[in-house]
């Protein structure tokens, strides 16, 4: 018998019985354990930090065990990124075997929730729970048109329109100069100015604004520029204060000449000079005024004593201190050209083959994903090494010893399309219509975005800039961006900088170097214009023959 115990003992010559009675000590035997055996969502397996999920999915979950029913609710928890509970129905079912959730109400589009069971949930014998569940998930994109749908050539005209309100509107009051960011009223941006320069033939041709508005606005700034801003051997701060001409520095011994900006400036001041060809006083002024500010830039200054290279910047304070060679390939092939063109400090075309070009060492001619690219870094950098200096420069036809450059920037662009398609890093939204990387602001800091440096952050300028390169895939890129994602990077200027589907998190930023790009490279798509302009300029067309340039323009 259970829980009895006898006793035989011998004892002078008498056998004793006794009997005794003892209680089991232990506790009963706990209940039988419970796993989760199958996890499932919207009837596909749940991991952690699926993307794409449905905004009323449902989630099953098949136990080893019947559950205790009362254990359930305190034991499930549906949450969304910031922590907050989120409503669900549950429900039993096969025996109590397997649970059912389901939002009580539509979620978000493109927003991470968290589902999790914790280990206070029961088994219905009262065993412990031993698998305890804790995914995430992020859900799909909300794919109907955020805006009515127009033909291809019209959206094109509303993004150059909206985005070059960000150079006319936000254009500084007192200088007209481009600010350097939305968030910054005071401080305008020699470089990203010219880009701005560059797009204002756009919008007079597009009817945007009016010539004579143009007109005075070019002379705002031109007159600013002649009489107000500080000038380093001819040459522009990279940034500075809009309404005094200050030097604003943008680092440390960096408080004088950029000669990179000042050449993103140069050529949109000579496009502009082309495009306002009347004879009349206030265009003929313009020009002269525009031919007075080139001509006083002394490039060959910059070669330090003589050197066989460009260095970036010089100080009144520390000189050439902050000593960074210009070399490419890179963004700054444009500052060789207008060093080149000038007509008063120009530079040889052995300054171009050692400095810029290194002597060959810029060329890469390795192949990625198919595509032969014929200089620069591993899979060709940002895209904007592509873009800054090709808003003038027409790289149709064009080559030099080193590439031919219609080549190098469709294979550039095709490079990067193909990067983000593939997602090696499986990135959420990466896609063949949601590509491009090139610097931008990222969350919290500022990145130069490429496939080598690729921190999951897509920036708009960069495939809607290469839509010269790669038509088809940028104008889809631009559609996906406008109907798709519309409302939620659309905005007052144009699309804003950047954003990242994978982190859910969007810029509320606009920067003068990205929003000008857009709105020239779609013209140069669509008509030429800024191409036409810039190679029209006889010391354009000098200067790249001088250091071995060849093209139908020239």
């Amino acid at each position: 018998m259970k829980g009895i115990r006898i006793n035989i003992t011998l004892f002078g010559g008498l056998i004793l019985f006794s009997i005794s009675c003892k209680k089991n000590s232990s506790s009963p035997p706990p209940g039988k354990p419970v796993a989760a055996i199958l996890v499932r969502i919207d009837n596909v397996a749940f991991i952690d930090n699926m993307y794409n999920v449905g905004v009323q999915p449902v989630i099953t979950i098949k136990f080893s065990e019947p559950l205790q029913t009362s254990s359930v609710a305190s034991a499930v928890k549906f949450q969304d990124g910031s922590g907050s509970d989120i409503g669900f129905n549950s429900s039993l079912q096969s025996k109590d075997s397997l649970l059912v959730i389901q939002p009580n109400s539509k979620l978000a589009y493109i927003s991470k929730y968290k589902f999790s069971i914790s280990t206070t949930l029961k088994s219905a014998s009262g065993g412990a729970f031993t698998t305890p569940v804790d995914n995430s998930f992020l859900t799909k994109i909300d794919s109907t048109p955020k805006f009515p749908v127009i033909s291809d050539d019209s959206l094109l005209t509303v993004v150059q329109k909206q985005t070059f309100k960000y150079f006319w509107d936000f254009g500084h009051p007192v200088c007209g100069m481009a600010r350097e960011r939305n968030a910054d009223l005071t401080t305008v941006t020699t470089g990203g100015s010219g880009f701005g320069i560059m797009a204002t033939p756009v919008a007079i041709n597009r009817g945007f604004i009016t010539r004579a508005d143009g007109l005075a606005r070019l002379q705002t700034i031109v007159g600013f520029l002649k009489n107000t801003a500080p000038k380093f051997h001819g040459a522009f701060s990279h940034w500075m204060n809009g309404n005094t001409g200050a030097v604003i520095p943008f680092g440390v011994n960096d408080d004088g000449a950029d000669i990179v900006e000042t050449s993103y400036l140069m050529a949109g001041l000579l496009t502009a000079r082309q495009f306002f060809d009347g004879a009349d006083v206030a265009e003929t002024t313009l020009r002269s005024d525009i031919n007075a500010l080139y001509n006083a830039v002394e490039w060959d200054w910059f070669r330090q004593n003589g050197k066989n290279v460009l260095y970036w910047n010089w100080s009144p304070n520390t000189g050439f201190a902050v000593n960074v060679p210009v070399q490419g390939w890179n963004e700054t092939l444009i500052t060789y050209v207008m060093a080149a063109s000038s007509p008063t400090h120009s530079i040889p075309k052995a300054v171009y083959d050692s400095g810029f070009a290194r002597n060959g060492a810029m060329v890469n001619n390795n192949t990625y994903y198919g595509y032969k690219l014929s200089l620069g870094p591993a899979y060709g950098g940002p895209l904007f090494f592509s873009h800054y200096s090709f808003m003038g420069i027409n790289p149709n036809g064009l080559s030099d010893a080193y590439a031919n450059y219609q080549t190098q920037t469709i294979n550039h662009s095709l490079i990067n399309y193909e990067y983000c398609k593939a997602n090696p890093k499986n990135y959420y939204g990466y896609s063949n219509l949601c590509w491009g990387l090139t610097a931008s602001d990222v969350q919290g800091s500022y990145n130069a975005n490429s496939p080598t440096n690729d921190v999951g952050v897509i920036t708009p300028t960069a495939a809607i800039s290469s839509l010269p390169y790669t038509p088809a895939q940028s104008m889809n890129t631009l559609k996906f961006f406008y109907y798709t994602l519309g409302d939620k990077i659309w905005k007052d200027y144009g699309f804003t900088d950047a954003f990242s589907l994978n982190s859910q998190w969007y810029a509320s930023s606009f920067l003068a170097i990205d929003q000008g790009p857009i709105i020239v490279m779609i013209e140069n798509y669509r008509s030429g214009l800024v191409w036409n302009l810039f190679t029209s300029c006889p010391e354009v067309k000098a200067g790249m023959k001088s250091i071995g340039f060849s093209a139908p323009y020239l």
